[in-house]
């Protein structure tokens, strides 16, 4: 039977395993999918302990390991080169790792699936780590008319930007954004876990604004999309029909077979709102 893991800290939240189970069921493959918890300093070893099974396939890699994971792999996935940070990892025939970024992806067709039009927008990116890195690159194949990054801390910002971002992306100061008048907001934090959001949801921020998009999840509206609500954003989207689709490239890149995700996305919607 073919196994599969996904490795983080804290790791217990995750979903993975329930998706890629159905996944796995659509497709015909049999496998396990477990959840491992590994310490910061332990991470390659548990990596190393996991695949030294010859049935473990591949695994994801969540926070904070991701840039840890690019370390250890043979690295030709140009998403996973500009952003530096690897999520999914793959064993080789030769026992060798190979190593990919989904989450750009995931991203980008989980927002073609809503209608959201790509072609031309004017992008403006929340934050400046690693979950901001992995979707630059996606962006801009996507064809984003502009996209621009802010952080609070600006010099961070444009480290990204000058390493993801091929020339491509402008960087701005959290109180200027409003300058921008971007048509799509992108937040790569994780301040809708906490309850706080990311900078302050203006009326001149959101003037232009067609779409909010939250990376992370909650069972209600996250505070960053309520806010956008409130603005009068019409489209406001959150982080789990990106994780529903990173996972699919994943399972992609394992097994040769694409599965398909809005049954999967439905199912995991219910499980989270207990609806």
């Amino acid at each position: 039977m073919k196994k599969f893991a996904v490795f983080g800290n804290p790791i217990a939240q995750s979903l993975s395993p329930s998706i890629h189970q159905m996944f796995a069921e659509q497709c015909g493959e049999l496998i396990t999918y477990s959840k491992i918890l590994a310490s910061e300093e332990g991470f390659a070893e548990a990596v190393h302990t996991f695949f030294s099974d010859p049935d473990a396939m591949g695994c994801n890699v969540t926070m904070p390991f991701k840039q840890q994971a690019y370390a250890l792999a043979k690295v030709d996935d140009q998403a996973a080169q500009d952003a530096k940070v690897v999520n999914t990892l793959m064993r080789n025939h030769d026992g060798t790792l190979s190593g990919f970024n989904t989450d750009g992806i995931g991203l980008v067709n989980d927002l073609l699936n809503h209608g959201v039009t790509l072609t031309g927008a004017r992008v403006l990116l929340i934050g400046a780590g690693g979950a901001a890195r992995g979707v630059i690159s996606p962006l801009l194949q996507a064809g984003v008319g502009a996209l621009c990054i802010t952080n609070r801390t600006v010099a961070k910002a444009e480290r990204v930007a000058e390493e993801t971002g091929s020339g491509q992306v402008s960087v701005i100061a959290p109180e200027s954004c409003a300058e921008f008048k971007p048509t799509v907001i992108i937040n790569s934090t994780a301040a809708s876990l906490s309850g706080g959001l990311p900078l302050a949801m203006t009326s001149e921020l959101l003037a232009s604004c067609h779409t909010t998009y939250d990376m992370v999840y909650t069972a209600t509206t996250t505070p960053f999309n309520e806010a956008a609500e409130k603005g009068g954003v019409p489209t406001t989207l959150d982080g789990l029909g990106m994780l529903v689709e990173q996972a699919a490239a994943a399972f992609a890149i394992w097994t040769g077979k694409q599965p398909a995700t809005k049954a999967v996305l439905t199912a995991l919607r219910k499980q989270i709102t207990g609806a």
